[in-house]
């Protein structure tokens, strides 16, 4: 793929950079490095042009070989560029290894070069820190990480070493000349940028000292050398910070998109589009612990009849379709208050919240009704209908109330039973926290689905197409009763 800056649009940008191939990637950020020393080209092109009435802030003499050095750096990196975008045409072993050699060619000069501009234009927190760590964000995504990360501290060396020189003596190229209007003051002075901005504040201090600033005042100070500087910064500074915020703000959007998709597949059943088993038994569990004093609680196992015989009769294929329209009749016959999983094979999970048992038994047996009138149409010719046994069992309120009171009994015995530590007394019951005298037992969705699984196959027992309530099966209500309430 040749990389072209005429071809860089916009929103293709934002997404192709994390597609492409590692050549593609490395000419990309060829190109943004271009861009960069154009920027500066264009800025050194601009106080020549303006040298006139710029002379006093900037140090023509040593504009030139500035000038000249980005010309002859922009050549080269555009020539490392072309040279990428047809590194992709190679076999994937000599260009990987090539790419390694071209990815140190550029990212190293172009290290020693931001260098050199950071130290001639002035040390700006805002210029330098973009470069160092804006700089090294965009190289990492970009190049290899472990390439982006060396350069990175070399160029924070060379910072280092460039602010620490004067100490020893030496004396390096600065563009700046430190000029004020009152008082004034032309001297050549190696001092960081925030030093000049802090001698000029004080300076402009004590010439308006009691004084509102109106716009005359204001004028002339932007006649000062801090103007023109501080405007210089922001101008190489801002477009480069801008453009990386925006494609790690892209990253993030793609990094959103590419968690919703894997919880999408996560929690959700291939083949018939609802949740899958794990995600519906959580979905379940929360359910419970959302549900009201005096609200009921009801479970419906659905499996559909002689589905064997539908594979072995028509393939696998259509037994997949079978799946996936039941799947579609059942989302459209329940509401979204429902949880509707695929629990199994042929046999799905649907979860009432808050429905009592008669309730229930409504959906449930219109449940039934609309899969046994569904049609599956295997072909023009051919076609035919499923039915389906459901089991359903409703958890009440008063067995909700009973279970809780026995997992409370049981938690303050286990911690009655537990040894205390030294030096603290031993008490034979321990009062619990509130929270946890409102919790059912951990196993309490199976124990639900269980029940409803033995109406289950009491339906398929009584001949299938059939709705089944665990709670009519149990001639002694209140013998189940104990058997759910018991721990």
């Amino acid at each position: 793929m040749s990389v072209s800056v005429l071809h860089l649009g916009y929103k293709r940008l934002s997404r192709a950079i994390f597609e492409w191939q590692a050549a593609d990637r490395t000419a990309l950020l060829a190109v943004f490095i271009l861009m960069e020393m154009f920027l500066h080209w264009l800025w050194c092109a601009f106080v020549w042009w303006y040298q006139d009435a710029l002379g006093a802030y900037v140090y023509i003499h040593l504009l030139y070989p500035l000038w000249l050095g980005i010309t002859v750096m922009g050549v080269f990196f555009w020539g490392i560029a072309r040279h990428l975008s047809r590194l992709k045409r190679q076999t994937t072993a000599i260009k990987n290894k090539n790419l390694n050699k071209w990815q140190l060619l550029l990212v190293v000069p172009y290290t020693f070069y931001i260098a050199t501009v950071i130290i001639m234009v002035g040390y700006s927190s805002l210029f330098a820190g973009v470069s160092l760590v804006g700089g090294a964000m965009l190289g990492m995504m970009l190049i290899k990480r472990r390439y982006a990360w060396r350069v990175f501290l070399l160029q924070i060396a060379l910072i280092l070493l460039a602010i620490l020189a004067p100490y020893f003596g030496i004396h390096l190229p600065n563009l700046r000349q430190l000029t004020f209007v009152y008082p004034f003051l032309d001297s050549q002075n190696y001092l960081t940028y925030n030093e000049l901005m802090a001698i000029e504040n004080t300076l402009a201090t004590s010439v308006f000292k009691g004084v509102a600033l109106d716009w005359s005042s204001i004028s002339e100070l932007q006649r000062s050398s801090t103007f023109f500087w501080r405007a210089t910064h922001v101008l190489l500074a801002l477009p480069k910070a801008i453009f990386i915020v925006y494609m790690f703000r892209t990253l993030l959007l793609i990094l959103d998109d590419s968690k919703n998709e894997i919880l999408k597949h996560a929690n959700q059943d291939e083949l018939t589009q609802l949740k899958n088993r794990r995600y519906g038994l959580t979905q379940m569990k929360q359910a419970l612990k959302e549900l009201q004093d005096g609200q009921d609680f009801s479970v419906i196992l659905l499996d559909l009849d002689w589905f064997k015989d539908i594979n072995d009769t028509y393939g696998h294929e259509v037994g997949d379709q079978v799946l996936f329209e039941v799947a579609q009749t059942l989302t459209q016959a329940l509401t979204d208050a429902a949880i509707v999983s695929r629990y199994g094979g042929e046999e799905f999970l649907i979860v009432l919240p808050a429905t009592s048992h008669d309730g229930a038994m409504l959906i449930a047996e219109q449940l039934r009704k609309d899969i046994s009138k569904h049609i599956i149409k295997v072909d023009d010719n051919e076609a035919f209908s499923v039915t389906a046994s459901l089991g359903l069992y409703t958890f009440t309120h008063e067995q909700s109330v009973c279970m809780k009171q026995a997992r409370t009994e049981q938690l303050q015995l286990e911690a009655a039973l537990k040894p205390a530590p030294a030096g603290k007394p031993r008490h034979h019951r321990s009062a619990l926290p509130p929270e946890y005298q409102t919790l059912l037992p951990p196993d309490i969705c199976q124990r639900l689905i269980c029940t409803a699984d033995k109406a289950l196959y009491e339906a398929k027992d009584r001949g299938r197409d059939q709705v089944v309530s665990a709670n009519h099966m149990f001639v002694s209500e209140n013998s189940h009763h104990v058997m759910l309430c018991g721990i």
